[in-house]
């Protein structure tokens, strides 16, 4: 996994998957399609693919010069050297059993159901299951066809292009073509219900188990309000859809992919005891998936916002304030080590609970220091300005000082780069 600011070699635009998987024995036959262009003069080039045997690849249609794939990297010597902007297409045939990857998280990426499959791949499980430049700004748009056993529904990122049954085989096909990181592709195949859990202005879907439907119905009936709130607050909704997808089987907690989010069967409980949840991986969908971190050390810019989108929704519901939850998360976050740089955690805190929360607080002080006007206005720019595309921090430190007047170095320095928590401001001062 890469945690600076490096990148592949290409500059991929496009990834077309065709995956012809076997729910009985976890068999996967692929083939994909990299379309991309050599970011500089290569001899060779190199693509992340994890725990499946590749048998054949073509570089442009024909066989490269050479190719290797060991410990986890494709290497591919073309034959001379691709110039610096040179379109390249890379086909890889490849099988296998997918498992996920096992690491400092934990196990991530293509993972068996009790009667199905997840695709979990934050941080860095896409090569689990396709070759790809695993880093979070490589995006690019999806095409992915999956075949696979009858009686199972299919979701992946984007629209249902096609459903086709043959026999005992079902092909469905999808087209993501917004720019997507390889992370937040996904394919999920379960037992499901799927129906339009509404209409608009936002087409939302749900893939549920038959057992679940009631209560998920009663959990999930506010997410239409939600959307109406995050759009009023972050600006539009970026992509053309979503989908929730709740598993038949328990998750530890819920993940976000491109235009979906996944939960388990023991987060939806008939009593919205999740809702905060289902704030949080919405509002991913504006921050993390349409707007990216650049590098996983400004993962604060997905999670602390995620986060602050909880507060943001308890509010609007007649729940306690952003403020009061603000003050809350403060106090406790003051008894705690102060260990934890916000703004460059290192792998081992990337998903720190405490980078959650001081990354909402940052948000709040920012709020308090320069008013609701011009903090709304700083995410509805923030979303705008880099819709379906890369940031850092410091894209938003500026973005934020613009449009308030004023340098805000200071305030961001004391949140995000210096290790003991500063106390909120203690009034709106502009």
């Amino acid at each position: 996994m890469t945690f600076g600011p490096s990148q592949g070699a290409l500059d991929v635009s496009r990834y077309e998957l065709e995956l012809d998987y076997r729910v009985v024995g976890n068999r996967l036959d692929a083939r994909a399609r990299v379309h991309g262009v050599a970011r500089r003069h290569l001899d060779r080039f190199s693509l992340d693919l994890a725990g499946l045997r590749v048998s054949r690849v073509l570089l442009d249609g024909r066989r490269p010069e050479r190719w290797t794939h060991r410990a986890g990297q494709l290497t591919i010597r073309p034959g001379g050297v691709l110039a610096p902007g040179a379109p390249v297409v890379v086909e890889v045939h490849y099988t296998g059993n997918p498992r996920p990857i096992r690491g400092p998280w934990g196990e991530v990426g293509w993972e068996e159901l009790a009667d199905g499959v997840i695709v979990a791949g934050q941080p860095d499980g896409a090569p689990s299951w396709f070759p790809c430049q695993d880093h979070p700004a490589d995006k690019a748009s999806f095409g992915i066809v999956v075949t696979t056993d009858a009686g199972y529904e299919v979701v992946c990122n984007g629209s249902l292009v096609s459903r086709t049954a043959r026999s005992s085989r079902v092909r469905w096909e999808f087209d993501q073509p917004e720019p997507t990181a390889p992370y937040l592709a996904t394919v999920q195949i379960g037992r499901y219900q799927r129906w339009v859990s509404a209409a608009g202005p936002v087409r939302q879907e749900a893939a549920v188990p038959a057992r679940l439907r009631a209560a998920f119905e009663h959990d999930f009936a506010r997410q239409p309000q939600m959307f109406e709130v995050f759009e009023e607050l972050f600006g539009p909704y970026p992509f053309a859809g979503y989908t929730v997808v709740v598993t038949d089987d328990d998750l530890e907690i819920p993940l976000e992919a491109h235009g979906l989010s996944i939960f388990g069967a023991n987060l939806v409980d008939g009593h919205r005891g999740a809702e905060r949840l289902v704030a949080h991986e919405l509002a991913h969908q504006w921050f993390g998936n349409s707007v990216t971190a650049s590098t996983w050390q400004d993962i604060w810019l997905h999670e602390g916002f995620a986060c602050y989108a909880e507060w943001l929704w308890s509010h609007a519901s007649g729940g306690r304030t952003a403020d009061d939850q603000a003050r809350t998360a403060h106090t406790r976050l003051a008894g705690l080590p102060q260990d934890l740089v916000v703004g460059d955690p290192g792998p081992e805190l990337m998903f720190d609970d405490r980078l959650y929360k001081r990354g909402a607080l940052t948000l709040h002080a920012l709020r308090r220091t320069v008013g609701d006007d011009a903090f709304f206005a700083t995410l509805r720019a923030w979303t705008a300005q880099f819709r379906h595309g890369s940031v850092s921090t410091a894209q938003f430190v500026s973005l934020a000082s613009g449009i308030a007047g004023r340098p805000l170095d200071a305030l961001f320095d004391a949140w995000l780069y210096a290790a003991p928590l500063p106390a909120l401001p203690s009034a709106v001062t502009a």
